[in-house]
């Protein structure tokens, strides 16, 4: 009996400590308030100001959080906020580092003003001209991004006006916020959305856009109108939508049908409600490593004082940064650098990927090395190192062995002997043909 007393009593703490952990699990979130300065008469003045302040996470509107609890001396006690999230995005794990750690989750809130939008695919979200009374209350913007980019996160939140307590409306999420991809392969380019049900304006449809961006080039990828379930004419070839995980999931997940050179880029992830927009950012880039070649393939016989010509070629690679350089193994198997050479200008081919070749003249009279070995050249890549070699013989009385002496002394004494023999044979043979010539002339 007072064995089970004892397991029930470990059982209770374990569940107490359990309710504690999960209830505790979102963290208490330090985030930079960004917003314009207001000038002396009452204006905006255009510059901006930042100020720090306290979000602690909730997942219930009525649970109890830390916020009672002593603020950083850093922090104004006024910008100490509750945030209400039911959806539990802003709980996710890479928000909430380990006591002491150094690196932090980026974090950042602005002022958001609602208003209707004109994009075609979103004005029909707000066709009815009519601003809610819903809409007057104060409205806060966050962006965050968890430790070594693990999520990106994007809300939209409400607070009656002049209250801390904040209600998360609308939020984003990506969990792919920097992807790398092999060329011709498929890609998931993941966002997915969570719309407050008990809001007014999730009953009024909502539109996906996503668009690309690259060195100032800018493009609609893909834009979906939910509420008259119709695809912008706009739509990229190879870009899809999961368009029933989209419906029931919030799944606005891009898809590439195959990864092309001219896809690498940052990729925006818009989603729209009635007079509101949370967004996320993503990068791509598409990663392929080098093809590497060496002309020619063979070298030839080098004789010791001569000067051989050999180009490496690294094609079909992407992004554009490449290092070339080569290298000479010995027969002995040690290995030393030949520099770069001379490296060519990068050459772009149809299907995006680049080119680059380096011319490397081996001179036989300047470089020792020795009876040859193998030349080898090195292509380094993000997309990994890759290399080819070809081997070099050379020949040179200084460098041969005692043992290649003498055999190749032994193969120009048969040669000399087999010189002679023919000769001989060649010279018995006229002898004897003028011998009978004259007997007959007799």
């Amino acid at each position: 009996m007072t064995e089970l007393s004892t397991i029930y009593k470990l059982s209770l703490v374990t569940f107490i400590c359990f309710i504690k952990a999960c209830s505790s699990s979102c963290p208490v979130l330090e985030c930079w308030l960004v917003q314009e300065k207001t000038g002396r008469g009452g204006g905006l003045t255009g510059a901006t100001s930042q100020e720090k302040c306290l979000l602690h996470i909730r997942t219930d509107a009525h649970s109890h959080t830390a916020k009672s609890q002593q603020s950083p001396s850093d922090i104004n006690p006024d910008r100490v906020y509750s945030i209400t999230d039911p959806a539990a995005t802003l709980c996710h794990h890479s928000l909430n580092p380990p006591r002491g750690s150094v690196e932090k989750p980026q974090c950042e809130i602005n002022p958001f003003s609602p208003q209707p939008s004109d994009l075609k695919w979103v004005a029909p979200l707000t066709d009815s001209g009519l601003s809610p009374i819903y809409l007057e209350a104060d409205w806060f913007s966050t962006s965050l991004q968890g430790l070594n980019k693990q999520v990106a996160i994007s809300t939209i939140m409400r607070a009656p006006t002049a209250t801390k307590e904040h209600n998360v409306i609308l939020s984003v999420t990506s969990n792919t916020v920097s992807v790398q991809s092999r060329l011709g392969e498929p890609v998931l380019l993941d966002c997915g959305f969570w719309v407050d049900s008990s809001s007014p304006l999730s009953g009024s449809g909502f539109a996906v856009e996503w668009r690309y961006q690259f060195r100032g080039d800018g493009r609609l990828v893909l834009a979906y109108d939910g509420k008259t379930d119709r695809l912008a004419d706009t739509k990229e070839k190879g870009a899809s939508l999961d368009l029933e995980g989209l419906h029931e999931k919030g799944n606005a997940s891009l898809i590439l049908q195959e990864a092309e050179v001219r896809h690498s880029g940052m990729y925006i992830c818009s989603v729209y409600l009635p007079h509101i927009v949370a967004q996320v950012t993503l990068e791509l880039e598409v990663v392929e490593p080098p093809s590497v070649s060496i002309y020619p393939s063979s070298l030839p016989l080098a004789v010791q004082g001569q000067t051989l010509t050999a180009e490496c070629e690294a094609s079909g690679f992407a992004p554009l940064s490449l290092e070339l350089s080569w290298e000479f193994q010995g027969i002995d198997g040690k290995s030393r650098p030949l520099g770069s050479g001379s490296v060519t200008g990068h050459r772009q081919a149809w299907d995006g990927t680049y080119s680059q070749s380096s011319r490397l003249e081996l001179d036989t009279t300047k470089l020792d090395l020795g009876r040859g070995g193998e030349v080898i050249c090195v292509a380094v890549h993000l997309g990994g190192t890759r290399q080819a070699s070809v081997t070099l013989n050379v020949i040179g009385f200084s460098t041969l062995s005692i043992e290649d002496s003498m055999g190749m002394v032994g193969v120009a004494l048969v040669l000399y002997g087999l010189i002679k023999f023919v000769s001989w044979t060649f010279t018995s043979s006229g002898s004897d043909v003028a011998g009978q010539q004259e007997k007959k002339d007799k």
